[in-house]
C-alpha cells in the first residue's frame, strides 16, 4: 500500500479532475474542428458531429478520474499501475473505429477513423500526464 503521504487528497482529485475533464473536451474539440474543416465528412457521419465527442469525452475522462483514485489507493506501484491500464484500453477505444473505418460506418472511412483516434490519443495523453502530476507530481 501507498504511504499516507501518497494516497490522493480527495481535495486535489476534486480540482483535478474537472480540470482533467476540461481540458480533454477542449481537445477534442479542437481535433474535432481541425478534422470537420479538413475532412468535410457527411452530415450523417455522427461521431464527427459537436454532441457525440463532447458527451463521450466527458464520460470517459470521468472514468479515467475514478479509476486513477481507485488505483492510487490500492497500488504499490499507482503510477505505473494507472499509464499501463491507461495505454490497455487507449488501444481497446481504437477498435470500434477501426471497424467504423473498414466497415464505412455512418458514411465515414479510414480519415474520419484517425481522426477519432487522435481525439482518443490526445484524452489518453491528458489523462496520464494531467492526473499524477496534479494530484502528487508523478511523472
Amino acid at each position: 500500500m501507498p504511504k499516507d503521504r501518497d494516497v490522493p487528497q480527495p481535495r486535489l482529485i476534486r480540482l483535478a479532475g474537472p480540470l482533467t475533464i476540461l481540458v480533454s473536451v477542449t481537445a477534442v474539440c479542437l481535433i474535432r474542428l481541425a478534422a470537420v474543416s479538413i475532412l468535410r465528412p457527411k452530415e450523417e457521419f455522427v461521431p464527427l458531429m459537436p454532441g457525440p465527442p463532447v458527451l463521450d469525452t466527458a464520460l470517459a475522462a470521468s472514468g479515467a478520474i475514478v479509476v486513477f483514485a481507485r488505483i492510487w489507493s490500492d497500488s504499490l506501484e499507482p503510477a505505473r499501475e494507472y499509464r499501463s491500464l491507461a495505454a490497455k484500453v487507449l488501444m481497446v477505444s481504437f477498435l470500434p473505429d477501426m471497424a467504423l473505418a473498414v466497415m464505412h460506418g455512418f458514411g465515414g472511412g479510414w480519415p474520419e477513423a484517425i481522426a477519432l483516434m487522435a481525439m482518443h490519443i490526445a484524452v489518453w495523453a491528458i489523462c496520464v500526464t494531467m492526473l499524477p502530476v496534479l494530484c502528487w507530481g508523478h511523472r
